[in-house]
């Protein structure tokens, strides 16, 4: 039997899975994008409104390492200088959770052992896992080649094809990962943090040494110079990379038993402390939490860096000023780009709480819970102790993003960081709304992601097409002050808690009548 044979089932069951996780994923890439030109061009009309900026970004070092180097005043070199990046960072997530998805998870599931014992390749899960991911890569790329090809068809080829190529970059690294753990986790925290670590350096080389911007595939991206004079050849940096990490996927796949790993996972101490619910909890959850923390007080540096030269550019240009102040309120420039920076970081806790509650699914859906519930173990201990790394692990996060942008801005810490702790409300609403789906509906609850997703699309998107009230306040970051700069008001924030609990004890209260899933 050949080692592919049963690819092509494989593949059309990958994409019958994913029908509804692909196209989202693609939709929002696809939108942050093409809405860009638009944004673009009524913040930056004339030319010499993006000559200026152009000057402004090559004189500021902790710009462009948030963004990137501005290559050209054209509007496609805008477009590709403001969001190629972090198209590359969506395509490249988007990649990841595919292979894993159909590589380790089925392998730890033990689906994929049942899946071996018919007429399947020992090589055709990886194959699918990997067409499933060019798939969406390449409709990704066709979509937005189509959608940008009014700036100029060779600069839209150019990015297009860099984001796609991204994507794939780390669609094959997920691949080895995936053959070098034991756990889905463990493999997507790895690819995970080669994607922060291309980042890292991404953002070092374009503040300082530019070489080790070419030691990133996100680095990688920008050396194709879309619409700023296109280097095809970096093109192939990208292909090679996506071919060489697949080829030793493939001899790794063949070099090992079916649910096992080159770097197994070690055994715990003879003697634990996992003497309650909630200490499991914490051993699973700790690694999670502690890369979060990690990311957010960084992140919460870099932005404090960013205060100063910001607010000088921002009032400069009244479009620009127009978007930060639908984001960060109005009040005095450095207190409207503190505001906006500082609810950037609210929104994406929220993909941690949603993340950590819905650890609770994957436990129930794999059996690890269902012996442990057998023990005298409540369901309510179970998750309550999943629930506080969840909701508390949001007021650690959000506290290192303020102490970050403390470190970095240099003043107001009360302010910085109390205007941080406010987001915690929000980011709540959206947790309890993921207990909710997986003590209701616990099929559905990989929903509680879309939530979130739409939530930080809203408010990532939102302010810069104008959108009306009624969908920015859908959000319920849109409800809290806008901090610092606005008065606090404690009636949103109550309203908010109040909602929490109640979302939170309906979960709750379903999960003790519903069964289990095995």
């Amino acid at each position: 039997m050949s080692a592919l044979a049963g690819t092509g089932v494989l593949f059309r069951f990958a994409l019958r899975r994913d029908r509804v996780l692909i196209p989202v994923w693609i939709g929002v890439n696809a939108l942050m994008v093409l809405s860009m030109p638009g944004t673009l061009r009524g913040l930056y009309a004339t030319e010499a409104e993006r000559a200026a900026l152009r000057s402004q970004m090559a004189g500021n070092a902790s710009l462009r390492a948030l963004t990137g180097p501005l290559l050209d005043d054209s509007l496609g070199s805008l477009t590709a200088w403001r969001v190629g990046v972090y198209a590359g960072l969506l395509a490249a997530v988007m990649s990841l959770l595919i292979v894993i998805r159909h590589t380790r998870d089925e392998e730890e599931s033990g689906r994929l052992e049942v899946i071996a014992s018919g007429a399947v390749g020992r090589r055709a899960p990886l194959s699918s896992a990997l067409l499933a991911s060019l798939a969406a890569n390449g409709v990704l790329t066709v979509v937005l080649i189509a959608g940008l090809a009014s700036l100029g068809l060779s600069g839209a080829l150019a990015l297009g094809l860099a984001v796609g190529l991204t994507g794939l970059v780390f669609a094959s690294a997920a691949a080895v990962a995936a053959q070098l753990t034991q756990s889905a986790r463990l493999a997507r925290g790895l690819t995970a943090g080669l994607l922060g670590a291309a980042f890292v350096l991404r953002a070092a080389g374009d503040a300082g040494p530019a070489w080790l911007t070419w030691a990133s595939p996100l680095g990688w991206l920008e050396k194709v110079r879309a619409y700023a004079g296109e280097r095809w050849w970096v093109l192939g940096l990208s292909a090679l990379a996506c071919v060489s990490q697949g080829l030793l996927a493939y001899a790794l796949a063949g070099h090992r038993d079916l649910g096992m790993s080159f770097l197994p996972t070690r055994p715990g101490p003879a003697v634990g402390r996992l003497g309650s619910a909630g200490a499991l909890a914490w051993r699973l959850q700790r690694s999670a939490l502690l890369g979060w923390s990690t990311g957010f007080f960084l992140a919460g540096v870099v932005y404090g860096s960013l205060t100063e030269g910001a607010a000088d550019m921002m009032s400069g240009n009244a479009g620009a000023r127009a978007v930060l102040e639908r984001m960060g309120g109005r009040a005095e420039v450095t207190d409207t780009f503190l505001s906006a920076m500082i609810g950037m970081l609210g929104l994406v806790s929220a993909l941690y709480v949603v993340s950590a509650v819905l650890r609770l699914s994957s436990e129930e859906s794999s059996g690890r819970a269902e012996p442990l519930l057998a023990c005298a173990v409540s369901r309510l201990r179970w998750a309550g102790g999943h629930l506080v790394i969840a909701f508390g692990g949001v007021v650690v996060l959000l506290l290192l993003a303020g102490l970050g942008l403390w470190a970095g801005y240099g003043e107001r810490p009360g302010a910085v960081v109390g205007a941080c702790l406010l987001q915690v409300p929000a980011a709540w609403t959206l947790g309890a709304v993921a207990v909710l789906l997986h003590g209701t509906v616990p099929r559905a609850a990989v929903a509680g992601w879309a939530v979130a997703g739409a939530v930080l699309l809203i408010g990532w998107v939102g302010p810069a097409l104008d959108a009306p009230g009624w969908l920015l306040a859908v959000s319920p970051y849109d409800h809290l002050p806008k901090l610092p700069g606005a008065r606090m008001e404690w009636g949103p924030v109550a309203a908010l808690l109040g909602l929490t609990a109640l979302l939170t004890g309906t979960g709750l209260a379903a999960l003790r009548r519903r069964d289990v899933a095995g």
